[in-house]
């Protein structure tokens, strides 16, 4: 804002006795300019709140609501105290040896006015964030660190200007100046450089979205995506704990996003049961007599005792000594069980791989793993299924006649007889 030269004249004309007490005068004048600049502040603000307030609540519209939301009038009000004090510079400086108290106040008072202009964007940017998040289209899309970027260009523009104002020098010339600093400015937003061009990457290859489950052990993060800024990306793990990993960790760094998962319409159940490998054995007559009263496996062994025996006939099989020819196991029995018992599981998924397997055998036994989906995504359901599934699992392995694979407990070893109880007293565990 500039005032013209006549204007400070004809306030020195119509108030010549500010000339005569400079002193008492300017303090005064110096003290009721606050004063008044003080209360349009205050006034300006509660009056544009309330008539904003009331007009946002009479519009469909969620724009007015976001402005409100983040403060956005306020923070515009506050230029009323600069302008203020840019006008009433001539009051408080009016003699023509003061010229140079008045220019500075003026110009102290354009700076205020750029560092409110500045404070009053950001709080605009923020609430254009806000609104354009909660739109389902722009909802994934990293819209912060864009309106950070925009902010850092701005905040620069203004510096500048407001040092040139200042100093009463060309921006032009500034900008010449700092031409030569370019590898310090380099230098200082190295960070923000690169979380910019993470940022972009990110959007660009759809890697993370907000409300994404990511997992980063290096940054102890496993949780779901909160907010995806310039420079960090946070994430609420599971505990409620907040993890701020660098944005740049999800280009440079390894992660794992569960959101194929999410968008699967399935989780993955891959658990596994140890059997002691001792208590697999053929079946006999007596056996498949039992089992046969099984529904889930009745029609696997009509088949399959069929065809053994058909093979075993074709092949003169001497059935004296169950080694020889084919012969059903309890394990490949219980194998089938499963895999029927989960094919008719109303909660698990079988447009999906679905099976049952043996894995490699060790020290702990003989591993037999459960590959489903769950068509339940949400943790508490998911491992309820679970449990349900190897609570069942667990109590038909006897049926059987296969037993589960645990490392005796000192009850297991006081059970085996004296010898040893005093192997489990010896022990100190």
């Amino acid at each position: 804002m500039i005032i013209p030269q006549d204007f400070h004249d004809s306030l020195r004309e119509q108030i010549p006795w500010l000339a005569e007490h400079p002193g008492t005068t300017r303090i005064a004048v110096l003290v009721a300019v606050v004063l008044i600049a003080t209360c349009a502040d205050w006034m300006v603000r509660r009056i544009l709140g309330r008539v904003f307030t009331a007009m946002s609540k009479r519009t469909a519209t969620t724009w007015d609501d976001a402005i409100l939301e983040h403060k956005v009038l306020p923070r515009v009000a506050h230029i009323v105290p600069a302008i203020l004090m840019r006008v009433a510079a001539p009051l408080v400086f009016p003699g023509e040896d003061e010229t140079i108290w008045m220019d500075w106040t003026q110009r102290l008072a354009e700076a205020w006015m750029t560092v409110v202009a500045l404070r009053s964007l950001q709080a605009l940017l923020d609430a254009a964030v806000w609104k354009m998040e909660s739109k389902p289209s722009l909802r994934d899309q990293p819209l912060r660190s864009y309106a950070q970027v925009a902010m850092i260009i701005a905040w620069l523009a203004g510096g500048i200007l407001l040092v040139s104002r200042l100093l009463g020098e060309s921006p032009w010339g500034i900008l010449t100046g700092l031409g030569a600093l370019t590898a310090v400015s380099m230098l200082v937003f190295k960070d923000s450089i690169l979380g910019l061009v993470a940022s972009l990457q990110i959007a660009a290859d759809d890697k993370v979205r907000r409300g994404d489950w990511v997992e980063l052990p290096k940054f102890g993060a496993d949780g779901e995506v909160e907010d995806i800024s310039l420079h960090t990306v946070k994430v609420r793990n599971w505990d409620k704990t907040l993890v701020m990993v660098p944005t740049t960790a999800f280009i440079t760094d390894g992660f794992k996003n569960w959101r194929g998962m999410q968008e699967s319409g399935a989780r993955r159940i891959k658990r596994a049961v140890n059997l002691d490998m001792g208590s697999v054995r053929f079946l006999d007559e007596k056996d498949l007599a039992r089992l046969q009263k099984v529904q889930y496996i009745q029609g696997y062994l009509g088949e399959t005792v069929d065809a053994v025996r058909k093979w075993n006939l074709e092949q003169g099989v001497d059935d004296q000594s169950l080694v020889n020819g084919r012969r059903l196991t309890n394990l490949g029995t219980f194998r089938a069980y499963l895999t029927a018992f989960l094919e008719q599981h109303p909660q698990l998924r079988k447009d999906m791989t679905l099976m049952v397997r043996q894995l490699a055998p060790g020290p702990d036994g003989l591993p037999l793993e459960i590959y489903a989906f769950s068509a339940e995504q949400s943790w508490v359901p998911y491992e309820g299924i679970i449990g349900d599934i190897f609570d069942h699992v667990l109590a038909v392995i006897p049926e059987f006649g296969l037993r589960v694979f645990q490392r005796p407990a000192g009850a297991d070893l006081r059970a085996s007889g004296p010898r040893g109880a005093a192997v489990a007293a010896s022990d100190p565990s």
